[in-house]
């Protein structure tokens, strides 16, 4: 019995067909990687965006935090100084009793009021900073307070500061009553956004809000009854005399030197 080929051509992919099918599935391959690439990515940036959103709103809220607990004695004017400079390098520094949450709390757990200074700084990658300082009240700032400063956020460009003038019902932006306490405070943190690989800056943003401080200067005959301001008989009321620095009741001169503040907010001393 012989057997019978078929008729029918055999069938197969040729090379052309095969690297045509090749192309094909690697063209699907790369406009996957490309999608799931630019998706990752964008989560990234926004990611990265939210985090830099709630560290700004972080740093907002602990200076506003700060200015609700301030503190202010008329009997001890010159280690409850209200010291405020705008610019680029804008300066906040006050006496604030804190409460138990606050930012290092934990290094001082039995001085609840210090002195708290906001500053903004260059840091090690270039960028202006915003950068948080304490020490107890009547105490020298350690070492590691001054060269390692709680950064709040990074980006910041400027820091101001707008004081409401009760005589003039307006905004000044000059504080130089620096032995009282503003009843309100306008506060401007300039945010530089920056542009992908921190090459340039692309845009800045304000973030403003106005802080109403709670809390007055205590009189003298409050924390002291039975003596009256400017009355002999305790360190905060002894006479004024002519040409003598660091006095107890000493008023703070406006426009003098702060430097000496900047690196020791345990004391308002100023250079004569």
């Amino acid at each position: 019995m012989k057997l019978q080929r078929s008729s029918l051509p055999g069938r197969a992919f040729t090379l052309i067909e095969i690297m045509m099918a090749l192309a094909v599935f690697g063209l699907v391959l790369t406009a996957i990687y490309a999608s799931w690439t630019l998706i990752i990515r964008s989560a990234k940036i926004g990611q990265e965006a939210s985090a830099r959103i709630q560290r700004e709103r972080i740093a907002l809220r602990t200076i506003e935090e700060a200015l609700t607990c301030v503190r202010s004695f008329e009997a001890d004017r010159l280690h409850y100084g209200f010291v405020a400079e705008n610019g680029d390098n804008g300066f906040l520094s006050f006496v604030a009793r804190l409460p138990e949450s606050f930012p290092r709390s934990g290094r001082w757990p039995d001085f609840d009021v210090r002195r708290v200074s906001f500053s903004v700084e260059g840091g090690e990658d270039s960028q202006s900073q915003l950068v948080l300082r304490q020490t107890p009240v009547l105490k020298e700032m350690d070492e590691s307070e001054q060269n390692s400063p709680l950064v709040l956020a990074k980006g910041v460009g400027k820091m101001a500061f707008e004081f409401w003038d009760d005589r003039k019902k307006d905004w000044v932006s000059d504080w130089t009553a620096t032995n009282q306490l503003p009843k309100m405070l306008k506060l401007t943190l300039t945010f530089r956004r920056m542009r992908e690989g921190n090459v340039s800056f692309q845009q800045e943003e304000d973030v403003s809000r106005i802080i109403q401080l709670p809390s007055v200067m205590v009189p003298t005959a409050i924390q002291r009854p039975g003596q009256q301001p400017g009355q002999p008989g305790g360190p905060g009321n002894q006479p004024l005399q002519p040409n003598q620095p660091n006095q107890p009741n000493q008023p703070l001169q406006p426009g003098r030197n702060n430097n000496q503040l900047r690196q020791n907010d345990g004391r308002l001393s100023f250079p004569r």
